[in-house]
């Protein structure tokens, strides 16, 4: 794996293949980070979610397995980078994503490599 170049970040994306999430991936990629997007298997066969990943795969994005029903998916995610942009959508089911943003601050906590500046 290439390293990053000086005053470069390792960036993951959570909500990667959203509509701000798609626009972040392209901005990280184009600023030259080494950036990472986060599949999760809850996309299912959505098939326009797929290509974007591959598109985002063929563009240089790392893609990393991950599931918020799988705590260690999380942090094993979040030790590869130095920082975490998470940007899901839903805002019909508001609480519902903020109990998997809590899960995913608790994957930042324990992984212990992002720092907050």
């Amino acid at each position: 794996m290439a390293s990053v170049e000086e005053g470069k970040s390792k960036v993951l994306v959570v909500g990667g293949t959203g509509y701000l999430g798609k626009r972040i991936v392209k901005a990280s990629l184009a600023q030259g980070h080494a950036t990472y997007v986060l599949r999760r298997p809850e996309i299912g066969l959505d098939i326009d979610k797929l290509q974007m990943l591959l598109s985002f795969k063929a563009q240089g994005a790392r893609l990393i397995d991950g599931s918020f029903s799988d705590h260690r998916s999380l942090v094993d995610a979040v030790k590869q980078v130095d920082v975490v942009i998470c940007v899901i959508s839903g805002v019909h089911f508001r609480s519902h994503n903020i109990l998997l943003q809590l899960k995913l601050i608790d994957a930042i906590k324990e992984a212990g490599n992002v720092k907050v500046h």
